[in-house]
């Protein structure tokens, strides 16, 4: 368990907070680029670790994210035009481009314009648009490196990129991104009152195959079989791999291995090397909401349209959202609950990955109260992340760099599953697996 005072430093992002400190030292998603879809688009509200900005893409295609207030009277640039390479206040006529300069007054006489614009100048964020998403650095000075996440380096036609709206502090949501151990129970199927696997649901008795099925099948199994995985934490220059294993078929050990990658993203197992790689980042809103940002790719061949529809229409990590990224399933409506659902197929009653996850991550409150927990070892990835970002505030507050800030290349990892004899060290399993895009030494 956290003190009340850790929790605090833990889930808390705003400008003068120490969690807030370590942020602004990474680039994070703000947006989708298909969110400012063409040039001179309307602007859209955009709020980030608590802060309002407004975002636009002006006549030239270049994206800026700026401060919310005109500074001659406080208006809301949301209401602004975005007109010839600059946002417009319509209250007075003031206008600025992407990087926050103030290029027109025009209810003022030349003269006395001219002497106003350098200090109209309003705040403009660092702004860079790389794999289908707008990243934004909050932080002063020279932004570090791009993370090198594979998602944004492969080709566009290899990849999906959306987003989602949880109701909760970013911190427990991304939290249930690392507890794997949760597969066990929560995405279990039920068959005949008893926990199966989801490719065993709605089968007979007769049916339901038992030892060396196919592993893409037997892996759900496995993860009902054995709710207790054991787990190892391997570190790397940009956040840590967890493996956790379970036993498998003929005495093997089944491996579903994560990444955490500083401060706020992960990369989800579930894939074997043929399939689709999938990922999240969890950006906070303010301290009781947060976007998760999630991408689905496949650096070897172009995602089908059958499989971009399934994406777009809640698949695996990804939700089924309205035009405005919300859950369908969500907070206000109890997930859409079916307890019929939940007594004779699903072991929550909740339809899709995604939204058990988000149920289970927000009945924890808006902020999850740490001081009342009681862990053990499946815990074991959890405890390393705070752990991890207590570590990046002693940092930051010492005046050195954060994990992975210059480390980019770092980022350029996967995570997976893989099947290994027993005696096998979890080095060379992630070695055989990975190889160097485990992210551990080798």
């Amino acid at each position: 368990m956290l003190t009340a005072a850790e929790n605090k430093t833990l889930t808390e992002t705003g400008a003068e907070t120490p969690m807030g400190a370590v942020f602004r030292r990474y680039w994070t998603p703000a947006l989708l680029s298909r969110e400012l879809p063409v040039p001179n688009s309307g602007p859209l509200r955009l709020k980030l670790l608590g802060e309002d900005f407004i975002a636009f893409r002006d006549s030239d295609g270049e994206v800026g994210i700026v401060d919310a207030r005109c500074p001659h009277r406080g208006a809301n640039l949301f209401f602004g035009r975005n007109e010839d390479c600059g946002l417009r206040c319509v209250y007075h006529g003031w206008k600025f481009d992407v990087h926050g300069q103030c290029i027109d007054i025009p209810n003022a006489s030349h003269a006395v314009a001219e002497r106003l614009k350098p200090n109209a100048q309003i705040r403009a964020l660092q702004v860079s648009e790389w794999g289908d998403v707008i990243w934004a650095y909050m932080g002063e000075g020279e932004p570090p490196k791009l993370p090198q996440f594979e998602f944004a380096k492969v080709p566009p036609s290899h990849r999906f990129v959306s987003k989602k709206f949880q109701q909760c502090n970013w911190a427990q949501a991304c939290e249930g991104g690392l507890d794997t151990a949760h597969f066990s129970f929560l995405h279990a199927g039920i068959n005949d009152g008893e926990k199966v696997g989801l490719h065993q649901v709605g089968l007979s008795s007769e049916d339901i195959a038992g030892q060396n099925e196919p592993t893409r099948l037997a892996r759900f199994r496995w993860m009902i079989e054995d709710g207790e995985p054991s787990f190892t934490v391997l570190d790397h220059a940009a956040g840590m791999l967890l493996c956790a294993a379970r036993e498998a078929d003929n005495d093997d050990v089944y491996y579903r291995m994560t990444q955490f990658l500083m401060p706020n993203h992960s990369l989800a197992p579930g894939n074997f090397p043929e399939d689709n790689n999938l990922g999240n980042t969890w950006v906070p809103i303010d301290d009781t909401s947060c976007w998760i940002f999630c991408y689905c790719w496949n650096p070897d061949r172009p995602l089908t349209e059958r499989e971009c529809h399934q994406l777009s229409s809640g698949s695996g990590i990804f939700a089924e959202v309205d035009e405005h990224y919300v859950p369908l399933r969500q907070r206000g409506n109890d997930y859409l609950i079916d307890r019929e659902a939940q007594r004779t197929s699903s072991y929550t009653g909740i339809r899709g990955i995604s939204e058990q996850d988000a149920a289970i991550a927000d009945s924890q409150g808006l902020i999850a109260d740490r001081t009342k927990e009681m862990l053990v070892q499946t815990d074991l990835g959890v405890v390393r992340f705070r752990q991890t970002m207590f570590d990046a505030t002693a940092a930051v507050a010492s005046g050195s760099e954060p994990l992975g800030v210059e480390h980019p290349d770092a980022y350029f990892v996967r995570s997976g599953d893989a099947v290994a004899a027993p005696e096998s060290a979890v080095e060379d399993v992630v070695s055989a697996r990975f190889g160097q895009m485990g992210g551990h030494p080798l």
